[in-house]
């Protein structure tokens, strides 16, 4: 069996920077254990697989180590794949997820993601959140993943987490964030989620489910700019309008080939 595999940088204007996606279009839906099979094989953070489904396509995601219910910058690799390889055409595309529909719209060289607003509550801070950081948090909050604000953005550039202690979390990552120092950047964030396999994520569209919502509450304004200022790091363009959010940006083809599988 031989299957199509696209590898797409997202929340990038050029290979080797932001966060790389492996992106398998289907004529009809593998088993659950040759998709998580081929994510773990993949090694990356996220694999998309999605089907056609009328007008529209139902999409899922995998970590190497499980499906995860909401993944942006696959998506945004998916509807990526289907304008600049699949020879899609419509204005906007909209996906079928574990997490409702989700509708990507092409702007100009952007494409812009329609997302659930996911805000944090307040939370206490387990031990191994304290001293998986060691970091002392403004505010710890918890959604899907957990919230951590600290005072600076170079304390989130320092953060150097145990891993064993974050991967010990009831949670699937952990968010830390901070106000944006450089000009035109309303935050930054970094995520950890060994817990999935992905020990630090180079730029995640499912956390800014949490983090808008967060920071448009705290700085008043429906439009912000974000860097996720990991190694490869990223740009995203986001929007708060109370249930939803959008989170925009940019993606480049890093390769396309097949997946060959016995059986």
């Amino acid at each position: 069996m031989k299957l199509p595999i696209f590898q797409i940088d997202a929340f990038a204007e050029k290979v080797f920077s932001g966060n790389p996606a492996a992106v398998c279009p289907l004529d009809a839906w593998l088993s659950d254990e040759h998709m998580q099979a081929i994510a773990a094989e993949n090694n990356l953070a996220e694999t998309a697989f999605f089907v056609s489904n009328g007008p529209d396509f139902d999409l899922r995601w995998f970590t190497p180590k499980f499906e995860i219910d909401l993944c942006g910058h696959a998506t945004l690799a998916s509807a990526f794949v289907l304008y600049a390889h699949l020879g899609y055409q419509g204005p906007s595309i909209t996906f079928h997820t574990k997490s409702g529909p989700l509708k990507v719209t092409q702007i100009h060289d952007q494409l812009s993601m329609d997302f659930p607003s996911r805000p944090p509550e307040q939370a206490f801070a387990p031990d191994d959140l304290q001293e998986g950081l060691n970091i002392s948090p403004l505010y710890v909050g918890k959604s899907r993943d957990y919230l951590v604000r600290v005072g600076s953005e170079a304390e989130v550039r320092a953060c150097a987490p145990v891993m064993e202690r974050i991967a010990r979390l009831n949670a699937v990552g952990v968010i830390v964030t901070a106000e944006g120092e450089a000009e035109g950047v309303d935050f930054v964030s970094r995520f950890f989620a060994p817990q999935a396999g992905v020990p630090e994520d180079p730029v995640t569209g499912s956390a800014h489910s949490t983090l808008i919502p967060f920071w448009a509450d705290i700085l008043g304004k429906n439009r912000m700019v974000a860097h996720q200022i990991s190694e490869r790091g990223g740009v995203l363009h986001c929007g708060f309008n109370q249930e939803r959010v959008t989170i925009a940006g940019k993606a480049v083809t890093f390769l396309k080939g097949e997946i060959m599988i016995d059986g």
